[in-house]
């Protein structure tokens, strides 16, 4: 059951290297300004958390789900801070989310660890109302800071509203459905993710914030352009218009039935509040994912970033980066020059548990520099942020 559900925790992305038009590299910005003024949101590097809203079970709840699957220790022992804090106290700037989707309300509500341990439902009104909930595994691992995408967003612009300088907080969002093992043992059972439910999640984020706080596919795309052809020609949005921002998407790649549903009558995104992975060449190609930085993956991502695009790519797993030790993949996945790289350890103490002093950080600490590999003239890593 640990791989099984291990495998339908861990994504692993694969993007080519090249793209079936090589689209033209993205134009230089005016060298002089005193300011970030004109850096781009693609010439910037920032951290993000993986599984941002993660608190690993307690309790009677964790020697059930133990009984469940004894190796959960071995990938679900890690836990983050509020929101509220990763966006602060710990620099992050972006925040990876999971979805399941719950349309009638309450069906995540009573899980199986709980019926094992003789307790009664999640004592939260919210798991009880119809929405988008945010949790790892459901029945298993479902311990969250935010438990609905609504709450999650909430903290997020609670936060961005007090600090309306920073730059774009990007959500990555998985969209998952319940592991057929655990339906089979009497667990929750998700709907199939359908257009209707991806519409939800478009009129949730845009219960939340309004059009002026969100970036969206329709801000970059130009006349008689898609959108991977605007950004590549084009460029990204200046720092200067996306301060105090926020931006969405998708984690699941394509072709493949939710990317293929999202963008059907809405073309490059159209109308839509999330972006897809796209793969290079195709119309709704802007975001991108290369997991692993290592090897043959860095001049993979060098390349990408190169080009235009915004990659996201991952400095640490849990748990066996720490558990190996092996941390040289941090080093490796800055250099690339991927803009997003995510974490589970963005802070002293976090793995201290495994007898080890990782932290995965910008150099400096600091919550945002310039991208070592798009950064134009004039960027200077001290005025990114006010």
């Amino acid at each position: 059951m640990g791989a099984v559900v291990a495998g339908v925790v861990v994504a692993v992305a694969a993007v080519s290297l090249l793209p079936t038009v090589m689209p033209a590299q993205q134009p230089a910005l005016a060298a002089g300004s005193s300011d970030a003024a004109g850096v781009r949101m693609n010439q910037i590097q920032f951290m993000g958390a993986h599984n941002a809203y993660h608190r690993e079970m307690q309790g009677a709840e964790l020697e059930a789900s133990m009984k469940i699957d004894p190796t959960y220790p071995s990938w679900g022992w890690y836990s983050h801070a509020s929101i509220r804090d990763l966006l602060g106290r710990q620099n992050m700037r972006g925040l990876e989310l999971d979805l399941l989707p719950d349309p009638q309300g309450g069906l995540y509500r009573h899980p199986l660890p709980r019926k094992l341990a003789g307790l009664g439902p999640i004592d939260d009104p919210a798991m009880a109302t119809p929405g988008m909930k945010v949790l790892h595994v459901a029945d298993m691992d479902y311990n969250s800071t935010c438990r609905t995408l609504v709450s999650c967003m909430q903290q997020v612009q609670e936060w961005s509203r007090a600090n309306p300088e920073h730059v774009p907080i990007l959500f990555q969002l998985e969209l998952k459905q319940t592991d057929d093992r655990l339906e089979q043992a009497g667990g929750a059972v998700s709907p199939a993710w359908d257009p209707a439910l991806l519409d939800d999640i478009d009129e949730e984020i845009r219960s939340v914030f309004t059009e002026n706080e969100l970036i969206t596919a329709d801000d970059l795309r130009k006349p008689g352009l898609t959108l991977e052809q605007s950004v590549l020609k084009n460029g990204w949005p200046t720092l200067k218009w996306a301060r105090g921002k926020v931006m969405f998407f998708f984690d699941n790649g394509g072709p493949g039935a939710i990317r293929d549903m999202y963008l059907d009558g809405h073309p490059s995104l159209a109308g839509r509040a999330v972006f897809t992975r796209g793969n290079p060449g195709d119309p709704d190609a802007a975001i991108t994912m290369v997991n692993d930085p290592r090897g043959a993956n860095t001049a993979t991502i060098t390349d990408l970033v190169k080009r235009g695009y915004m990659v996201r790519t991952r400095s640490d797993e849990p748990l066996s980066t720490v558990k190996d030790e092996e941390f040289s993949r941090l080093d490796v996945a800055l250099a690339s020059g991927a803009q997003l790289v995510t974490t589970d350890f963005p802070t002293v103490g976090m793995a201290a548990r495994y007898d080890s002093d990782f932290v995965a950080e910008l150099p400096g600490a600091v919550p945002v520099r310039c991208d070592p590999v798009s950064e134009p003239r004039n960027c200077h890593d001290g005025k990114l942020e006010g």
